[in-house]
Order: structure tokens, then sequence, then C-alpha cells
């Protein structure tokens, strides 16, 4: 059987079902699908995914896929026309381009491999240990008040302690507690450079941080990286070109290429930037996202700065769970002020009850024991991933494979078109993020970035490359 045509013909089958079912009524599952239509499963997700894509039902990874609530009948749809001149006109705010953002946010239909998403599986979560500590902390005395506005105080100091390391001389009243690590980021930028003003980022960087700088009406100013992380010579001449007051980088399994950056060139960027009276913003967030084989860490840029240059970000989410939405800023000097001034306008603080629930998490025995296994379950999803690549698709994958993080960065022939190659993996089964939106300008060539975190399991992973290989060589015949 033709397999585009299976998936239209399934489709069409199943829309026509549709009304057998109530709003929110559970769907048959894919497994019953496969044998009462005599499908193969990737026909069965594909034609799902048509169903989703027409908001006519919603799949919820876990549970099934279910009836979506029908639009109302009948129901008046005002004239909207009026929006396209209003958004178009110069209001202050920019569109922030946040497709690449939300490719990494979107939950795969059912049957479809994720290796793309931006958090680890639910199954490397610590959720019994979150339970133990939500319990917790809603029976502290006053958890449920109304916290100060920097954060809780043991919470910063202990923030400050994670930054700095032992003996660091980062303090409590140098930190900021956040609503998880894109809000600091958005604060930061805010808070220290100028609307219309540039901003330097690396490139490729992480999409967050491209629509970050774009809503804050910002221009994104982009600074090649390499093997051993930015390019310190083309960043100084960038900050002598555009007279740029910051830098955003993530010096530690950067997000795609997953670069560390040297020893030599962290000196460098602080150097650099101390003459142009920059600050260096410094995204840490796979710091806990290290592989059980990885050598030990460099400090923080933050922690060999005593001039106040970096205002550091430290978040939680990646490696606790995506709804554990708590980070740290640290800044030294006047630069806390507007930070904390720019935050009490956008949120007033973060949640008490959230903080208080992190207190109990990161003082619990089990925060050190899931840290240990997600460093190892990390390390196994990569070497599956490393190994799939090498078996079936060896051109694609770089000559340095990162131990902490991910993602792995791939690069796909000149001219080959990323986003066909991403199309056809959807259709194959699994999903892959193209590379284009990492860039703040034309990009270097096309890529893919194949991230094996958010998979079940390693054999997953594995499947998904394998996947990924056929959609990419009925691609390229």
């Amino acid at each position: 059987m033709n397999e585009p045509s299976s998936v239209h013909e399934l489709a069409d089958s199943l829309r026509r079902d549709l009304d057998r079912y109530s709003e929110g009524e559970k769907l048959p599952s894919s497994r019953v699908l496969v044998g009462r239509h005599q499908v193969s499963p990737v026909t069965v997700s594909r034609a799902i995914a048509v169903l989703v894509a027409e908001g006519l039902v919603v799949a919820r990874p876990g549970a099934g896929v279910f009836r979506a609530p029908r639009a109302g009948a009948g129901a008046h749809r005002g004239d909207l026309s009026w929006q396209e001149v209003a958004l178009s006109a110069e209001v202050g705010t920019a569109n922030p381009g946040v497709g690449g953002l939300l490719t990494t946010l979107t939950v795969p239909p059912p049957d479809v491999i994720d290796l793309n998403g931006g958090y680890p599986h639910s199954s490397l979560l610590p959720e019994r240990t979150l339970a133990g500590a939500l319990a917790r902390a809603g029976r502290r005395p006053g958890a449920w008040g109304r916290p100060p506005v920097d954060g809780l105080t043991e919470l910063r100091a202990w923030f400050a302690r994670d930054i700095g390391g032992p003996g660091g001389s980062l303090s409590a009243a140098e930190v900021l507690v956040t609503a998880g690590g894109q809000s600091a980021l958005t604060t930061a930028l805010r808070s220290l450079v100028a609307p219309g003003a540039p901003v330097l980022v690396e490139s490729p960087t992480y999409p967050g941080t491209l629509a970050v700088a774009r809503a804050a009406g910002l221009r994104p100013v982009p600074v090649p990286v390499d093997a051993d992380g930015v390019r310190t010579d083309l960043l100084a001449e960038a900050f002598e070109a555009t007279r740029a007051r910051a830098f955003v980088c993530q010096p530690l399994f950067q997000n795609p290429t997953g670069a560390v950056l040297s020893a030599r060139r962290r000196a460098e960027v602080l150097r650099i930037a101390r003459a142009a009276g920059a600050f260096v913003i410094e995204d840490d967030f796979a710091r806990r996202l290290v592989h059980a084989d990885c050598a030990p860490l460099p400090r923080p840029l933050a922690a060999e700065d005593p001039d106040g240059v970096v205002v550091h970000v430290r978040s939680l989410t990646k490696a606790a769970s995506p709804s554990l939405r708590v980070a740290a800023l640290t800044a030294r000097g006047p630069a806390m002020e507007r930070l904390r001034a720019v935050q009490v306008v956008d949120s007033f603080f973060v949640p008490r009850p959230l903080q208080e629930a992190t207190l109990e998490l990161v003082g619990d025995p089990g925060w050190a024991r899931h840290l240990r296994t997600l460093a190892a379950e990390l390390r196994d999803r990569r070497e599956a991933a490393v190994a799939a690549l090498r078996r079936g698709l060896p051109g694609l994958l770089g000559p340095a494979v990162p131990t902490g993080g991910y993602h792995l960065w791939l690069r796909l022939p000149d001219g080959a078109d990323e986003a066909t190659v991403a199309a056809a993996a959807l259709r194959a089964g699994v999903g892959v993020t193209p590379g284009r939106p990492y860039f703040g300008a034309e990009p270097s060539g096309p890529h893919l970035r194949l991230s094996y975190a958010a998979a079940e399991s390693a054999a997953q992973v594995a499947e998904g490359v394998e996947r990924l290989r056929r959609a990419y060589a009925e691609d390229a015949s």
C-alpha cells in the first residue's frame, strides 16, 4: 500500500469517525487503530498528526488522543482585520519570532519519537522527590505568605554558594530569584540594554535568546562560535563596530553546538567585555546536565569576575522539572538594582510555595541521587545517538561529541534543505529541529539539532536515529 495514500485515507476515516465521540472523549489507542485499519504504527502516527494540526484532536503523551472541543457553532466572528494595521504599526515591540522556540516546546503526536524537545523525559525527572518537597514546603511556616521581592534569603544564599563555589565571594545580596531561566534572560536584557540598541549573541545560539532580544526591541548581532566557543577575535571586532553594551553567551555545552569555552578564551571574553564597558550575560543552563563520563567542569565566568562584568543565569528547571520554574540572576553593583526594578514591574516576585519547594528539593538526599542518575542516563542516551549516527549517518556528526547538555548539532551537506529533511523525518515518525532558527542572520549552512533527553530510553533514541536515516535517504533519492 502506498504510504502517503494510506495516511490520507486513514486521516479521512478518522475524521469521519469523530462524530461518534463527545468532546474530551478518548479515541482508540494506536495499537487498536493499527489492527482495525491494517496499517503501520507510523501511518497511524502521521494520520493523528494531521488531525492534531487541524485542531480536531488533542494528543496527550502517556494518556492518548482525545476529541478536541468543537468550535462554537454559529458563533459570531468579529472583523479582526483591523489588527493587521495595529500590529504593523510602530508600537514599541517587534514580533519576536518564536517559531524556533515553540518547536522545542511542542509535544509531538503519539508514536513520534521526540528527538527535538528541550526537557528531559518524565522518566528522567525526580517526580517522587519533587512531590515530597512540595508537600513539605506547603507546611512550612509562612509558606503561603508574600516572599521578599528578591527571593527567600535562604534560597538566595544557596544559589550564591552553588554558583560561587566553596569559598566564593558571591553573597546572597547579589542574587535575585527569578521564574526560570527564560525569565532571567528577559529581565537581564531588558535591564541592561536600551531598546533599539545592539546586543551581541553567539552564532548559532539558543532561539530563546534571539526571541527575548527581539521582543525587547534590541538588535541581535551574531558572533560566530567554533569548537572552542565564541571567536574572541570577532567578539572584539563586534564590540568595536557596534558599541554594544552586552554579550549573551553559554560558555558550558553551548546550545546548539555543545562547545565549551576554552580556558584562554574565558579570560579573553572577560577582558574584552571589561575594555568595552559591557556586560557578559552568562547563561549557565547546562551546569546540571553533565554526563557521567564528563571531565571536571570549569568554574562559571561569574566566579572569576570581581568587577561586576558578568550577570549570571542559573536555572534548576532542566534538571528538575519543566514546571519548577526557579532560577537565579546574579550581579554586582548598580546592575542588581536595575534587575530588581525590572523584575518587580514584570512579576512582583516568584511565588513563595515554589521557592520553599526548591529549598526542600535541594536539601533532600534524593536530589544528589537524582543528579547522579541523570548524568548516567544522559551519557547512555548520548552514546546510543552517536553510535546510531556513526552507523547510519556518519557524515552528519562532527568530530567532537559534547559530554554535557542534551543535544547534538548535525551539519547537513551544502545545498540540503533542512526544513524538508525535518518534515520527512516527522513523516517517518521522529521529530528533529531544523537549524535555521538558531542563527540571528544568514546561517553558515544547513543543520539539524538532535535532542536525546526527551526520548523515553536509549533504545528509543537509536530507533529515532534509524527513522531519521530512512527519511534522509528517502529525501536524498
